[in-house]
């Protein structure tokens, strides 16, 4: 990432980033500042947010970590105030917390079920939810960090396919009742991220999975989290200031194929395990 911090697209607002302590939506986080938006990252670890905002202030992006669970919808509305309170109303908010583990339906407790449905879906309306109150709503955009796995059954991931597929129709369904409010609400749905604790996770094999994994995407590598954060500013951003209730797809061509090289990968992987 560069150092020199480029107030541009994204100047003077204000973007709050739930899941942004690492990964994906940390990049997010990070090219947002680069464009000139003040960050808010939220996340259940205090410390992975902290650091997170340090590294963005460090470069001369202005940003702050908030602790919150989004699970918990009054925790959650309570960072969110006083998120705002620091940068003010917000602009952007990003729905990025996400669960996820390998295993079959026919061996998950329905607890096992329920904390990824509680965390992305569940989440996810509790991050919209809270947000809305405080969006500077003229101009607001929230934006939902989905996956392939749902509109592309996944073998091993029925938790996640179920809880991807609940917070598209949300996205959608926000789209028509808050279009009259100002406010944009749209989605995208990456599949395999390089260099990410989430695919480390679903591609426990090494070098091995990964070549499984690749083998089922026409473009025969995985995304970069920058193409990931760079796709998010395009949707936050005014040159998309038409897309509204939109998933957008960004996996190398990977859902045109199906799931069946990933599924059996990660089957094969709990045999193995």
């Amino acid at each position: 990432m560069s150092s020199v911090f480029r107030a541009n697209l994204l100047a003077g607002q204000h973007a709050i980033i739930t899941g942004a302590g690492s990964g994906i939506n940390k990049r997010i986080a990070e090219r947002f500042a680069m464009q000139g938006a003040r960050i808010s990252i939220i996340g259940r670890n205090a410390d992975k947010c902290a650091a997170a905002a340090a590294e963005i202030r460090a470069l001369g992006g202005e940003a702050d970590g908030f602790a919150a669970d989004v699970r918990e919808a009054d925790a959650l509305a309570a960072a969110f105030e006083a998120a705002c309170e620091r940068f003010g109303p917000v602009d952007i908010c990003i729905a990025g917390a996400a669960g996820n583990f390998v295993a079959e339906a026919a061996a998950m407790s329905a607890n096992a079920f329920r904390t990824v449905i509680d965390i992305d879906l569940i989440g996810t309306f509790n991050t919209f939810r809270a947000a809305l109150p405080l969006l500077r709503t003229a101009r607001a955009n929230l934006l939902a960090v989905s996956a392939v796995q749902s509109s592309m059954p996944t073998a091993a991931q029925a938790h996640v396919c179920a809880a991807k597929a609940g917070i598209e129709m949300l996205v959608r369904t926000l789209s028509i009742e808050w279009a009259a409010r100002g406010v944009r609400c749209n989605a995208i749905a990456p599949g395999p991220v390089a260099d990410t604790e989430g695919m480390k996770r679903l591609a426990p094999g090494g070098d091995s999975s990964w070549t499984r994994l690749l083998a089922g995407i026409p473009m025969r590598r995985a995304a970069e989290r920058d193409e990931i954060a760079d796709l998010a500013l395009f949707l936050c951003s005014g040159a998309a200031s038409y897309i509204n209730g939109t998933v957008v797809t960004i996996d190398g061509g990977q859902s045109n194929l199906g799931s069946q090289p990933f599924g059996d990968m990660l089957l094969d992987s709990l045999q193995s395990a």
